[in-house]
């Protein structure tokens, strides 16, 4: 078995009047990738929030993002699809302006490969639960 590395990653809960912003990947099945929030890989040498704020916009098309506050870290094993275990940062941020229901979205992954589309989306907080891959470990500290 390959050794398992340790990424630092970033989650954005992502909440307006009581809920929170998920999307789900168009070209996967729910059963393969789920409903999931912003997220993704810590550059090296950049901030946590940072990264939070950018991949809140790749990952949406929006702009408007603000860091309300880090809830936490939480470690998850992502094993066996890749061999790694992920540090996750996760903030809660803000959205400022008016957005849809739903939208498409698609995150273009700095032109370095096909483009990723997306469905955003809103859902009540209380759903949370359906998170995939351990995402909502740290919902209940919105309730904070």
């Amino acid at each position: 078995m390959p050794e398992k590395v340790i990424t630092n990653k970033v989650l954005c809960y992502v909440v307006r009047e009581g809920r929170l912003l998920v999307f789900r990947h168009t070209d996967f099945s729910y059963e393969e990738v789920g409903i999931q929030v912003p997220g993704g890989s810590v550059r090296p040498g950049e901030d946590p929030a940072d990264a939070a704020l950018r991949e809140a916009r790749e990952e949406t098309g929006l702009t408007g993002f603000s860091v309300v506050r880090k809830l936490g870290e939480v470690e998850y094993d992502i094993s066996p699809l890749r061999f790694e275990v992920q540090r996750r940062h996760v903030f809660e941020l803000a959205l400022h302006g008016a957005t849809p229901e739903r939208w498409a979205s698609q995150e273009d992954h700095d032109g370095e490969q096909e483009p990723t589309r997306f469905e955003c989306f809103w859902i009540s907080l209380r759903t949370g639960h359906v998170l995939q891959s351990g995402q909502g470990a740290l919902m209940g500290r919105l309730f904070d």
